[in-house]
């Protein structure tokens, strides 16, 4: 079983436990988007090697930088339900709340949480700047991976933690100009660069980097903006 064996020397190599409740519950994740990504564009990466180690694994190593369980996390921008449910998966004391803009996704969202019998998981059809306005301030932590620049993504995600909370931005290797690039939007909304990691994910030599961002006092009520308002005049 490629998948599993990939999955435990890679939690192992990150220090992080694994069950097999939680190896279950990955390969119903990896045969249930398989299957739907033959109808539905979900993700370019496929097989069991790759989805392992590129997508669970990927995921899983933020768990070695924050510590979600117990606490309340939105992810935004889910898409196929990176990184929430792999963090789910793992760490089944976190309450999750997915955020997409595409009701095709927060349907197989739906169903393969459902498939995998996931509790304290709610997925939502809505774009960031347009969420309920109860999400306002209302999670312990944002997560996001590969959504936008990270000007754009913290307008987008900072809004949604509270004082004290942590977003966590997923990154490729060149995350340092977008980084400088963000420094007066992540001061503007409230945020505070609290640590910058690369990791290299297990058993490949791809590197990516995980900027966590505290946050530090309120977002200004006029963020975030509409998107096509960001676009044109990021922070």
């Amino acid at each position: 079983m490629v998948l599993e064996e990939i999955l435990q020397s890679g939690f192992a190599e990150l220090g992080l436990p694994l069950d097999g409740e939680a190896l279950r519950r990955y390969r119903l994740y990896y045969e249930t988007l398989t299957e739907q990504n033959k109808v539905m564009n979900l993700t370019a990466i496929e097989g069991e090697a790759d989805s392992a180690r590129l997508h669970f694994l990927d995921c899983a190593a933020l768990l070695t930088l924050c510590e979600p369980g117990g606490k309340s996390v939105i992810d935004v921008g889910s898409g196929a339900g990176f990184p929430g449910l792999p963090l789910k998966i793992a760490c089944p004391s976190l309450s999750l709340t997915m955020l997409d803009s595409l009701d095709k996704r927060v349907g197989f969202l739906r169903e393969t949480c459902e498939a995998l019998a996931l509790a304290d998981v709610v997925c939502i059809h809505a774009r960031a700047e347009e969420a309920p306005a109860a999400f306002r301030q209302g999670f312990d932590a944002a997560v996001s991976r590969a959504v936008a620049r990270l000007n754009l993504l913290s307008e987008l995600c900072l809004p949604f933690v509270k004082v004290g909370g942590l977003f966590a931005a997923m990154k490729g290797p060149g995350a340092a100009e977008e980084l400088a690039e963000a420094k007066k939007a992540i001061r503007t909304l409230g945020g505070e660069i609290e640590h910058v990691a690369e990791y290299t994910i297990p058993g490949t030599d791809v590197t990516h980097t995980a900027v966590l961002i505290r946050k530090v006092t309120d977002t200004p009520a006029r963020y975030p903006r509409r998107w096509a308002q960001m676009k044109k005049q990021p922070l």
